[in-house]
């Protein structure tokens, strides 16, 4: 095992490589900690104590996630405080739109110049979502609703003048949305230029970065708030997660196809026998994420129609503070899991067509044995699809109830680092990355990193 990373530092190219990626990741991550125009930076600091000892463990909820994905630069308020999410948004509704608008789907099958042409809708819609939730975040913030018990996070310039004021307040705004939509579109780029030059993807690999760089922080504040037992056994159960995570990502249902011999001219083509892998997570970390923004909606409904001071919530609104707002509850756990189940087979059914893989093995002679080439083979691959995406599906939602489990026994909901999309994420880019290391050291030494 030294032997071989040996070899990657002994290897210019690939010692290049990594080192550009290295670079640009300190880049991001010191972007993350660039306070945004007119932001009070010692208030912010003072206004996330509280989250760092564990007093507030309910603070930020709803932006639990961005801030995860942006490694905590969301509430700092930072010119990276976007993070890469406005970009996961744009490629899921890119990938979403393909079903609804057949522009796009005949711009995927076009082959590169089509998902060119796809890439750059991504990232005018990137740009657009940058400036919406810069806006959005600004306007929390400035209202003192991005964490609890926080006030005058922002110092926007005044005037003695209540026009001149309100000019200068709006210019301070427009400064900051400006910012964080450049933080966004700068991230987008970092991202491309690791792809291109460097090691892994890009994109995946900056996500990887964000929530790998709060897992020192969650460790400590668990060992802080719990002691150091607690610490060790979570430490082990991590390990034990990360283990089981592994084995499920890599399991898959191979179903055999052979193709037939044809001849044409003097050439012999086909005669070979492969398979088509199935994963039993073939959906990824998404279901988490439209399962998590979803329930989301509702706490960010009840947050903007708190009454004024002393005056007694709306039925509704307590209803939803009660139930929905922390992930302790019974209701919440439950709603969570069974949005998680039924967003699985949504995404697997948009981005697994059987049809369309029946139709391209009868296109070039392949088939199934034992099972006729067309519409039985479609039905075929959607009966085998749909038994292997139930424990998919039932993985991801254990997996994601894991933080709110830590919630209930330890007390630990943000500290539990291993769990939910933190260890999804880390776990799958972390083999995509070490596999694309392997195979370019097998191109160059005959030996890959893995044996």
């Amino acid at each position: 095992m030294f032997s071989a990373i040996a070899r990657i530092f002994r290897t210019p190219d690939l010692r290049k490589k990594i080192g550009f990626t290295l670079a640009v990741i300190a880049i991001f991550r010191l972007g993350s900690f660039i306070p945004a125009p007119y932001v009070d930076f010692q208030r912010v600091q003072d206004c996330l104590t509280p989250l760092s000892d564990g007093s507030n463990d309910t603070a930020a909820g709803l932006y639990a996630l961005i801030n995860l994905f942006s490694g905590g630069a969301l509430l700092k308020l930072s010119i990276f405080a976007l993070g890469i999410m406005p970009y996961i948004t744009a490629s899921i509704i890119v990938q979403l739109l393909r079903v609804v608008i057949p522009h796009f789907e005949t711009l995927y099958k076009e082959g590169q110049s089509g998902q060119a042409r796809l890439t750059q809708y991504t990232r005018y819609l990137t740009i657009a979502l940058g400036i919406l939730q810069s806006t959005t975040l600004i306007t929390v913030a400035r209202n003192d609703q991005l964490i609890p018990n926080c006030t005058n996070m922002l110092a926007l310039p005044t005037a003695d003048d209540p026009a001149a004021a309100a000019v200068a307040q709006a210019m301070g705004i427009l400064l900051m949305v400006i910012t964080m939509t450049a933080g966004t579109g700068l991230i987008m780029w970092l991202g491309e230029l690791i792809t291109e030059r460097g090691v892994g993807n890009g994109m995946s690999l900056l996500i990887f970065t964000s929530i790998a760089a709060t897992f020192p922080n969650s460790l400590v504040q668990i060992a802080q708030v719990q002691g150091p037992e607690v610490l060790a056994g979570v430490i082990a159960i991590g390990i034990a997660i990360i283990a089981a995570v592994i084995f499920v990502e890599q399991s898959q249902r191979r179903i055999p196809v052979q193709y037939a011999k044809r001849m044409v001219g003097r050439r012999t083509y086909g005669g070979n026998n492969t398979y088509i892998p199935i994963k039993v997570n073939m959906a990824g970390v998404v279901p988490v994420i439209f399962a998590s923004s979803l329930l989301y909606l509702p706490s960010l409904i009840a947050q903007f129609n708190q009454p004024a001071s002393g005056a007694d919530p709306a039925p509704w609104v307590s209803w939803i503070q009660a139930y929905l707002t922390r992930g302790d509850h019974p209701l919440y756990m439950a709603m969570y899991f069974l949005l998680i189940v039924g967003f699985t087979y949504f995404y697997v059914a948009i981005t697994f067509n059987p049809e369309e893989v029946a139709d391209n093995m009868k296109k070039y002679g392949g088939f199934i044995p034992g099972i006729r080439a067309g519409r039985p083979t479609a039905e075929y691959l959607d009966y085998v699809l749909t038994r292997v995406t139930l424990p998919g599906s039932l993985y991801l939602g254990l997996i994601a109830l894991l933080p709110l489990i830590a919630l209930v026994l330890i007390q630990a909901n943000q500290n539990f680092p291993f769990g939910g999309t933190s260890i999804l994420i880390m776990v799958g880019v972390g083999l995509e990355t070490v596999k694309q290391i392997d195979s370019q050291l097998q191109q160059r030494h005959y030996e890959g990193l893995l044996r």
